[in-house]
């Protein structure tokens, strides 16, 4: 899996109530014991969520070879970090990042893993 990377974009605090910590990998990894409900949240992409408890699992692009896993709903010990934040440009103004980690204004999720 992917080093986790916090998304501050709106959409995503929108859909959780703060930001989005998550860690992706390659789809054809992924196998998903149980029930995931999808909701399409915005044009190509679509989030998975728990039907029994609501919680927030997934957030998947049509044509990724990835899907983003929220860090989250992972078992620990995950042997995953933080490495960066992505879309701080709409951010919340109720917080400040100052973990000291790299900060784009706008998407490079892989980019920041990659550099990390």
């Amino acid at each position: 899996m992917r080093p986790v990377v916090a998304c501050h974009c709106v959409e995503c605090r929108r859909a959780t109530g703060h930001h989005v910590a998550a860690t992706a990998a390659p789809r054809d990894s992924v196998t998903i014991a149980g029930e995931v409900r999808w909701f399409v949240s915005s044009p190509g992409v679509r989030r998975g969520f728990c039907p029994v408890c609501g919680s927030n699992l997934f957030w998947d692009r049509t044509g990724s070879e990835r899907i983003a896993i929220f860090a989250g709903s992972l078992d620990t010990p995950t042997d995953l970090r933080l490495v960066g934040h992505i879309f701080v440009a709409e951010k919340g103004d109720y917080y400040e990042i100052t973990d000291g980690l790299p900060q784009a204004p706008q998407g490079g999720a892989d980019r920041i893993a990659e550099e990390s």
